[in-house]
């Protein structure tokens, strides 16, 4: 049986337990998004735009790809904080074992179609005119790493529920600080263009994998598998599956939403468009990284009490994870609103790019403050178990309302209308999510 120093949990003050575990989410999150940030920096000033363009091409395909371990990885983190809850060690281990086996086969059995179409798939994602000879060489050597990708996202969320919140920080800080220090020898040193942009990448997933192995042959882990839990148990792999598909969904609602911006962008403003997208849409993973701190250290807390029993624990934890998060969001906010211009300078120094961002930059990121609930409203079902209604809530966002949304609104608005579909979106998603989490806390958590 695992030990219990993941126990505290169910005993710790809500609030010091959530900072406890946000605050090394966050900086994870952080060190994550600023290595994206930075590497799209680097690769717009030493590259060019058009490179910039090119990888957010890519993102969708290696994205999905990896988001399996990420799905493999919520959903069976949701089963290890319950079973660690409810002190059954055995299925807390035979659900690890399970993960593992799960990520390596899908990974790699979709990594191969993958390359056999890149040609197809490309193009289809908006890799056209000037972005395809770029994004072809960098899709071809990121999607060789993306395997190692999806076992480092798997086992990163298992660390995290286990209630180790500083080693899943620092599975998150190698591969990006790798990454950065690689980027500058391979792309500004070495001069190798997008190949040392894929390369240096496709490395710091092999870094991070490296680690993420470390820390389970380690003491540091309570999970400690054998053979035996290799083998796929076909309950589990159902529980996993229902839960993670939410995950997998929502990643592939992501890799959608990017094909059809790509696409709609490059029809309405050519390559400068799509790379306005890309500038944006790196903001969006870095600005919000305390957001989705909050959130991520808030999924163990509200699982481990909910399989122990202790609602109102797990009520309090809804609570103060809202609090805090949306007034991060807000914070958020206020830094895109005064500082837009400034923020786009730094990525490059395209007249017409540069000209173009900070207005829809600010649309994007218009409903931030409130945005949170929903994001914490959809965790809230997932960490507890309850697949339907994270399923529905997790895609309300961006698959219920904001697709609908970008094929409309541009019709009639052209630019605009893309970049106001982002706070529509989240207004109504948000408005939709509180009603569902009263009735839950109302219903269930009395």
């Amino acid at each position: 049986m695992p030990g219990r120093r993941s126990a505290e949990l169910g005993e710790k003050p809500i609030a010091k337990l959530l900072v406890q575990q946000a605050v090394p989410a966050s900086v994870g999150i952080l060190v994550m998004s600023l290595n994206i940030l930075v590497d799209t920096i680097f690769v717009g000033n030493w590259i060019g735009a058009i490179a910039i363009a090119a990888i957010n091409v890519v993102l969708p395909v290696s994205f999905f790809i990896a988001a399996l371990g990420m799905a493999i990885g919520i959903g069976g983190s949701s089963i290890i904080s319950r079973a660690l809850g409810g002190d059954d060690g055995a299925k807390a281990l035979k659900t690890f074992g399970n993960q593992i086996t799960l990520t390596l086969l899908l990974s790699v059995g979709l990594v191969i179609p993958g390359l056999y179409f890149m040609n197809e798939l490309i193009p289809a994602f908006g890799g056209k005119g000037d972005i395809f000879e770029p994004a072809k060489i960098y899709y071809t050597i990121v999607l060789y790493g993306v395997p190692f990708l999806a076992l480092c996202m798997m086992g990163n969320n298992v660390i995290r529920a286990e209630g180790k919140p500083k080693f899943a920080m620092t599975a998150m800080i190698i591969p990006s600080v790798g990454n950065l220090i690689l980027d500058y020898i391979l792309i500004n040193r070495l001069d190798m263009g997008m190949e040392g942009a894929a390369w240096a990448t496709t490395a710091s997933y092999l870094l991070c994998c490296g680690y993420v192995f470390w820390f389970f042959i380690s003491k540091n882990s309570e999970l400690k598998i054998d053979l035996s839990h290799f083998r796929l148990d076909r309950p589990i792999i159902k529980e996993m599956s229902s839960l993670g598909t939410v995950t997998l969904s929502r990643q592939a609602v992501v890799s959608v939403t990017y094909l059809l911006m790509n696409n709609i962008l490059f029809d309405l403003g050519g390559e400068d468009s799509v790379a306005v997208y890309a500038i944006i849409g790196r903001m969006l993973m870095f600005a919000l990284f305390p957001v989705l701190g909050v959130t991520q250290g808030f999924l163990p807390i509200a699982g481990f009490n909910y399989g122990a029993e202790k609602y109102e624990r797990v009520r309090k934890s809804i609570n103060t994870a809202i609090l805090y998060s949306c007034g991060l969001g807000l914070l958020v906010f206020l830094g895109i609103m005064f500082f837009a211009e400034d923020i786009v300078s730094i990525f490059t120094d395209n007249a017409s790019v540069i000209a173009e961002t900070p207005s829809a930059m600010r649309w994007v990121f218009a409903a931030t403050p409130v945005v949170a609930i929903q994001l914490i409203g959809a965790a809230y079902f997932q960490a507890i178990g309850k697949a339907v209604p994270a399923f529905l809530l997790t895609l309300s966002r961006q698959g219920f309302v904001f697709i609908p949304l970008i094929l409309i609104l541009p019709y009639y608005f052209g630019e605009i209308g893309v970049w106001a579909s982002f706070p529509i979106a989240d207004v109504i998603s948000t408005i939709i999510t509180a009603w569902f989490l009263n009735r839950e806390i109302v219903k269930t958590l009395k």
